[in-house]
């Protein structure tokens, strides 16, 4: 007897911990891009983007959505995350490229414009950039985020430490 009523208090606290726990779960989001609230990137990308958060802690290890607007001519040299980086255009063209450096004239390069869909894998080092015209994508993946630029004198949070 007294094992069955330890399993039904085990049974009791574990349910009550997942309600808790479906309780505590995201809170719903409906947004359109009007209502989006920007603010500046932070110094981990170079100085000029805009963030948005619309879903999650892109801080915390848990999963995230952001907008991010980049202004035209813009660059993120090449870098790698530890997770994957999912990216959806949504206005104007980002250029993707793979490799240790910033080539704009590689021709594996790819344009994007709205509607475009890169995954870039964890690890694997890759560029960004804009031409004539303001870019807004969508970033989602697996927090927290990181970057790791191949060139460390690349980093914007390293050159604001030296200025």
């Amino acid at each position: 007897m007294k094992t069955i009523v330890s399993a039904i208090a085990a049974v009791a606290i574990v349910c009550s911990g997942s309600l808790t726990v479906v309780g505590a779960q995201a809170k719903h989001v409906i947004q359109t891009p009007k209502e989006a609230q920007w603010g500046p990137a932070p110094p981990l990308l170079p100085a000029g983007a805009q963030i948005a958060v619309l879903a999650g802690d892109p801080t915390k290890s848990a999963p995230y959505t952001v907008r991010l607007k980049f202004p035209a001519n813009y660059a993120i040299p090449a870098h790698s995350h530890p997770t994957d980086e999912h990216v959806v255009v949504v206005s104007g063209a980002l250029t993707l490229g793979m490799g240790d450096k910033l080539a704009k004239d590689a021709p594996s390069n790819k344009t994007l414009a709205a509607g475009g869909f890169a995954l870039m894998p964890a690890s694997m080092n890759h560029f960004a950039y804009t031409t004539s015209q303001e870019t807004t994508i969508v970033l989602y993946g697996q927090g927290p985020v990181e970057f790791k630029y191949v060139n460390p004198a690349d980093d914007p949070r390293s050159k604001k430490s030296t200025e």
